[in-house]
């Protein structure tokens, strides 16, 4: 059996989003010729922990570990929050309006630690490496990012070492949605772009998670790149039949940030709720993960507060059980520029739950072309007012009727069987070349 040293930030205990396509590829890689060999944090800073993931580690599979150094207790200390507080991810902010301090906090992540927090990981990681792999030898190496730290390890390795190297893109580098928010200077602006294109230039392989994204790379360097997108696992959907809410349950799962604020749904929800004695009784909306602020004052602007139902970070092992009590799953795609290209872990989760997607993104969007293709749900655009409200009274309607389910269509080849299968053939064309 060839062996695959992956490197990864996250990695059980973390929960999250980032932590779910590599543990699933690591879970089913030895089905198809490959054994796992995982090189991740040893004291990372996670946005959450799940215990529960650790079911899906394979049993003997070697986990290597070294400490990293994160300035993040400065950075704590510096905005005024307990050490102990968990960092949000992509600029969310629960409580209150970034101050003075978050601001020259943010100036400082962008412009001294490139590509990330973690830079100061990438050396001795390297130095660690290599010395295991003097003694042990791999077949390939893959690197996922974010965190980009993890693409300049593999890098090194690869320079070092000459291995073949995959290096997956779980998110964009420069084109990611808060790009414009890290405040960069012209020098760490041309820095972040070299690094990329450092990585896109040498990696033997890169693979990305979704075609838009696979055009937008390809606007920085024309070579070749491969789309696997995330997916659904089998194992993680209940088997027995789970109960649907009495309530018009309309459920967000994950974090909400301000560029995910969906205000004229919550204008839309408001005037249904004023008009439909019977649609205000039976409303329920679930935000299940964190919310920025900003979502939350436009839901109490809209007289929403009262039907909200704030549920706070669930285990993985919860998340499907709420998706299909759900009676409308709520995806909601980032107002950014780069919108086409987001294709949420959850998408496929939520579509696995059988359960009405109501996306709220763009109409020319990869997670659209998909919700189409699989007939799993409905698309509106943003600023289309009139056609978020059509589409709840549509929804509405079915709940009335007790039709709970969509009739999804071919969505089998987003299992994490089958996609593992897709990055196998993926690595057996690396090391035949």
């Amino acid at each position: 059996m060839r062996k695959v040293l992956i490197l990864t930030y996250y990695w059980p205990p973390s929960g999250g989003a980032g932590v779910q396509r590599w543990l699933k590829f690591t879970k089913y890689l030895r089905e198809f010729g490959w054994e796992p060999i995982i090189y991740t944090a040893e004291n990372a800073e996670y946005p959450a922990i799940d215990n529960s993931l650790e079911k899906d580690i394979p049993e003997g599979v070697q986990v290597l570990k070294q400490a990293v150094w994160e300035p993040y207790a400065y950075y704590k200390k510096l905005i005024g929050v307990n050490k102990e507080e968990k960092i949000n991810a992509g600029f969310l902010a629960e409580k209150k309006r970034p101050g003075m301090a978050e601001k020259f906090a943010i100036w400082l992540r962008g412009n001294f630690f490139i590509p990330d927090a973690r830079k100061f990981w990438i050396k001795p990681s390297i130095r660690y490496l290599i010395q295991y792999l003097n003694h042990n030898s791999v077949d390939a190496i893959v690197s996922t990012g974010p965190p980009h730290t993890m693409h300049m390890i593999a890098l090194g390795l690869k320079q070092k070492t000459g291995l073949p190297w995959l290096a997956d893109f779980r998110d964009p580098w420069t084109n990611i949605d808060f790009y414009h928010e890290l405040m960069l200077s012209g020098i760490a602006d041309r820095k972040h772009h070299r690094m990329e294109l450092s990585v896109l230039k040498s990696a033997d392989e890169v693979v990305v998670i979704s075609k838009s994204m696979k055009t937008d790379f390809e606007q920085l360097f024309v070579r070749d790149y491969t789309v696997i997108t995330n997916g659904y696992d089998m194992d993680d959907v209940p088997s027995s039949t789970i109960q649907t809410d009495e309530k018009f349950s309309v459920a967000h799962i994950g974090t909400m940030v301000k560029t995910r604020n969906p205000v004229n749904l919550w204008n839309a929800l408001s005037t249904l709720v004023s008009e439909n004695k019977e649609f205000a009784d039976a409303l329920e909306i679930k935000l299940a993960g964190s919310v920025d602020h900003t979502v939350s004052e436009s839901i109490e602007s809209a007289g929403l507060s009262k039907y909200v139902n704030k549920i706070s970070y669930l285990p993985h092992n919860e998340v499907s059980k709420l998706q299909q009590q759900a009676r409308v799953l709520l995806l909601l795609i980032n107002d950014t520029p780069n919108a086409r290209v987001i294709l949420p872990g959850k998408f496929f989760e939520y579509m696995a739950a059988r359960r009405p997607i109501l996306c709220i993104g763009p109409m020319d969007g990869d997670a659209a072309e998909i919700i189409s293709e699989t007939h799993s749900g409905m698309v509106v655009d943003k600023d289309d007012k009139e056609g978020i409200k059509q589409a709840l009274q549509q929804l509405f309607t079915n709940f009335r009727n007790n039709e709970n389910a969509v009739n999804s269509k071919g969505i089998e080849k987003f299992s994490r069987r089958e996609l593992t299968s897709a990055m196998a053939k993926r690595l057996n064309t690396l090391v035949g070349n």
